[in-house]
């Protein structure tokens, strides 16, 4: 994991953890996540029994939704919590952190 310095993300040993404690949220995370893997392995069995092309895809189509869902999960939290205690602790560099991750999440 990486370092954070005095950011709100940064633990007592130095590294990068969640700051928001919302075991709600991390209960929908991991129901997702599951989700996705499943759909991961079926698109797999889906290969190797070879399915239509087309079909293959829809369910890639899906899996790339269902992690775009995720993402936008953790990038709220991410903002609501880290980047806001960050700004109130007077940090601007949060601003360029935000970006970068917002960039890397629509490209």
């Amino acid at each position: 994991m990486e370092t954070a310095g005095n950011s709100c993300c940064g633990g007592k040993d130095g590294l990068r953890k969640r700051n928001w404690h919302d075991q709600k949220t991390v209960r929908q995370l991991a129901v997702r996540l599951n989700r996705i893997e499943g759909q991961v392995r079926g698109i797999k069995r889906m290969i190797e029994e070879d399915v239509y092309c087309g079909d293959v895809l829809n369910q890639i189509s899906s899996v790339r939704s269902a992690l775009d869902g995720v993402a936008r999960l953790l990038l709220e939290k991410h903002m609501k919590h880290c980047i806001r205690d960050q700004l109130l602790e007077g940090s601007e560099e949060v601003f360029d952190e935000a970006l970068k991750t917002i960039f890397k999440l629509i490209r």
